[in-house]
């Protein structure tokens, strides 16, 4: 077992189907949680499927991984009895596949009624486009949150895969998980959870519609407050070829910016749209006079929403972030540490990601079955 028993989740336990991207983003946010999160990987699969070695898999930390052939009567059958005692279900397959194994909701809460049944998908369970292959951009651009990410007269420009794997799907279906599992403490039913990326990218785009409807997003790219429409919430290039970022939406904050960078400026200029290529130049020419880490020496403090732009690899060092602890190095590997913070159930990396298999035999042992059995199933090719 892994030790994971401080966390909120602590005493839960979840199974996850192996897949990739979103399903194993929420299950290593409910591991870090304190749930006991198995996965059931597929027979001969090297590692999670995340393209990257198992040992290095940061989305695969803190749980235990048994092989199953589900496509085997028998290991989907495993894997019904395994569902008789846990809490949580996360899947990530395509609508009707675990259905086609005997895995759907249907065949799992006859066996658990109060079994909590997540599913995670880009389309969604229905509609005309559910049974379409796609990715996070594709979902993201049918949601509409594509097309406003960029600059006026350029492409849209991906957001890599945070907004439909993580924030969409994962992190959404995390809260419905724990939102499912409240509402079980009260009624002892579970339920089927549909997370649909589309659904969820369209989700966090909610204050866009409002800002639309109060006239104050522009149709056009690149043109708006928080889009590089604005230059006084941009970035900016640095004497030293790296970039700063300033946000100072608010006039206190821009007036703050202002003085602090010696510029000799009407404060009037932050909203007059029409003076707004020039208070760009002006902010790119002062910018460009000192290197990043001058800038942030003279402008942390200054009160006007200014950060320096880190790389992935300079995050972890820079002093504020290393006194809070948000990144860790676990299992030798740098990574975030789980979030948010608990003040009486801390959340913690609950231990390495697993090989495929490798608490195959530990696990079902857990479930109640002895060592007969399972080299029964081992020698069929049932499990690995």
């Amino acid at each position: 077992m892994t030790e994971q028993a401080t966390g909120p989740l602590a005493g839960v336990r979840v199974l996850e189907i192996q897949a990739m991207g979103p399903g194993p983003f929420c299950a290593m946010m409910l591991s870090d949680f304190g749930a006991e999160v198995i996965r059931v990987d597929r027979v001969g699969t090297a590692d999670a499927g995340n393209g990257v070695d198992a040992s290095a898999d940061v989305l695969s930390r803190g749980r235990r991984s048994v092989a199953v052939d589900l496509k085997r009567p028998a290991g989907a059958d495993l894997v019904l009895r395994m569902v008789e005692h846990a809490d949580v279900l996360i899947e990530g397959y395509r609508p009707g596949v675990m259905e086609r194994l005997g895995l759907g909701p249907d065949a799992c809460l006859a066996r658990n009624p109060r079994l909590i049944y997540g599913r995670v998908t880009g389309w969604g369970q229905d509609g005309p486009w559910a049974s379409h292959a796609g990715h996070d951009i594709n979902y993201i651009s049918l949601a509409g949150v594509l097309w406003p990410i960029g600059r006026d007269g350029d492409a849209p420009v991906p957001p890599l895969n945070y907004v439909g794997d993580f924030g969409g799907g994962g992190m959404l279906l995390a809260v419905g998980i724990c939102a499912a599992l409240a509402e079980r403490a009260s009624s002892g039913r579970g339920q089927v959870i549909d997370a649909a990326m589309v659904d969820g990218a369209a989700l966090l785009n909610s204050f866009m519609y409002g800002m639309r409807a109060a006239g104050q997003w522009s149709a056009e790219r690149g043109r708006n407050l928080l889009d590089t429409g604005a230059p006084f919430y941009e970035t900016y290039e640095t004497a030293d070829g790296k970039w700063v970022s300033i946000g100072s939406i608010e006039s206190k904050f821009f007036r703050n910016l202002v003085t602090r960078l010696g510029l000799e400026i009407d404060l009037g200029i932050q909203g007059d749209e029409a003076s707004w290529p020039i208070l760009r130049e002006e902010l790119a020419a002062v910018f460009r006079t000192r290197t990043r880490d001058e800038w942030t020496a003279l402008l942390a403090d200054a009160e006007g929403c200014f950060a320096p732009v880190l790389s992935p690899w300079e995050a972890p060092e820079h002093p504020h972030n290393a006194e809070r602890g948000t990144f860790v190095e676990s299992f030798g590997v740098t990574q975030p540490s789980p979030a948010p913070r608990f003040g009486r159930t801390p959340a913690a990396i609950g231990g390495p990601p697993p090989r495929c298999g490798e608490h195959t035999d530990e696990v079902l042992g857990e479930f109640g079955l002895d060592v007969a059995e399972i080299a029964r199933l081992r020698t069929a090719g049932d499990i690995a």
